[in-house]
């Protein structure tokens, strides 16, 4: 199973309550009549990756995260950087766990090619595992007290992030406007409307998390509630899901549609929980709409007038779907090239190929492992195509044949 949609960094929950020095921001020095300005970025297994310096360092790759408030560094980079840390903080997301951090005294970030706006760094926290599972350097996150110094538009076909002077900024496409709340984290909280496979619509609360590659994940007590999981839906068993807590359970199956405004999108993959505790398992919201739904648009968050506009993108039409290859991965050593197999679903692709826990891919047909990146083989791995594919386990070295296919 492809592990793409997962990996929410969703919801840091802090054990503690933060001061408000935690949270102070630099407000950025720009006239009304200065237009935005552009940041590009990539896109990391979906999710939004910017270039950041901490204080005068080198370039560093932060996660853009609507689920998460305060800037946070990967504590092995803060120790590297030396930062001042002090305390200890515990935070969770999706998943059971918890990690233990700190928090991170006079620092700042400040994005490349934007160093005229700067805010403090709050927390310092481990990101080696999610580093992982991205294949890719994971510094860092910035979300909601970033935001809310702009109104941000968020433009995935053009991999750029606009930078609009909230007090001057004026709407003139041809989107909606959708009210949001702003919870107690910071995170934007939209209504919307959750049609389960023959019944009828449910009306419910959900955050738009920038941060999960997924596209709509429903957390347990909804599941339970509406009976989402029971002998006629068709669903297979999650593997590869997770985020700052650690490993989620649950099954991937799909609603009927999913509607956000006037916005109506048939039959997305989603990610229902069961997990017993965690940011999945919590009752104040339903659940979470992720990357794979916000693509679909172009995404405008403006927090200081409480709405989110959605500007249908070219690709708004096209199906959520995708194949399944039945394989977990994450990309080891420091070049992140090493790609290892960690879990492997039952009946599906991966198990039709032989292929086994542990087994790492050196090929795929005519791409060695030096040629791919864990992004772009996860997006092989999402096509219903045949490829054949060089393993290495243990001491020998294979040839199998992978066919990846939809599953649900």
């Amino acid at each position: 199973m492809n592990p793409k949609l997962r990996l929410p960094l969703l919801i840091l929950l802090l054990s503690l309550t933060l001061s408000s020095g935690l949270s102070q921001q630099t407000a950025p020095v720009r006239s009304t009549d200065t237009p935005p300005v552009s940041i590009p970025f990539d896109l990391v297994t979906r999710h939004i990756m910017l270039k950041i310096k901490v204080n005068n360092s080198r370039p560093l790759s932060f996660v853009f995260d609507t689920g998460d408030k305060v800037g946070i560094i990967d504590i092995v980079r803060a120790k590297e950087l030396g930062l001042n840390l002090d305390g200890q903080v515990g935070v969770g997301g999706a998943g059971a766990g918890r990690l233990n951090g700190a928090r991170v005294q006079d620092a700042k970030w400040s994005i490349v090619g934007f160093e005229d706006f700067s805010q403090p760094l709050s927390l310092a926290i481990p990101l080696g595992n999610i580093a992982a599972r991205f294949g890719h350097d994971m510094d860092g996150i910035i979300g909601s007290d970033f935001i809310r110094q702009f109104v941000v538009e968020v433009d995935y076909e053009a991999r750029l992030l606009k930078l609009h002077d909230k007090s001057n900024f004026k709407y003139t496409g041809a989107g909606e406007s959708i009210p949001i709340q702003l919870n107690q984290q910071g995170f934007p909280i939209i209504e919307g409307e959750v049609t389960p496979e023959g019944s009828k619509p449910v009306r419910a609360s959900f955050v738009l998390d920038l941060g999960s590659g997924g596209a709509l994940a429903l957390h347990t007590p909804f599941v339970t509630e509406h009976q989402l999981l029971n002998e006629k839906s068709k669903s297979i068993r999650a593997i590869g899901v997770g985020g700052s807590g650690g490993q989620s359970t649950g099954r991937f199956g799909r609603v009927a549609e999913l509607k956000i405004g006037s916005f109506k999108i048939s039959n997305p993959t989603t990610f229902f929980s069961e997990d017993k505790s965690g940011a999945f398992a919590t009752t104040a919201l339903a659940g979470n709409i992720g990357q794979r739904i916000a693509a679909k648009f172009k995404v405008f968050l403006d927090y200081e007038n409480r709405r989110i506009i959605f500007e249908p993108a070219k690709s708004f039409s096209e199906p959520v779907g995708r194949a399944h290859s039945g394989v977990a991965l994450k990309a080891e050593d420091k070049d992140f090239r090493t790609f290892r197999i960690t879990e492997v679903l039952e009946n599906s692709p991966a198990t039709e190929a032989g292929l086994q826990k542990d087994d790492l891919i050196l090929k795929v047909d005519d791409k060695s492992n030096t040629d791919l990146t864990l992004t772009k083989l996860q997006e092989l791995f999402e096509q219903a195509k045949t490829y054949k594919l060089t393993i290495r386990r243990g001491d020998q070295t294979l040839q199998v044949t992978l066919a990846p296919r939809k599953m649900v």
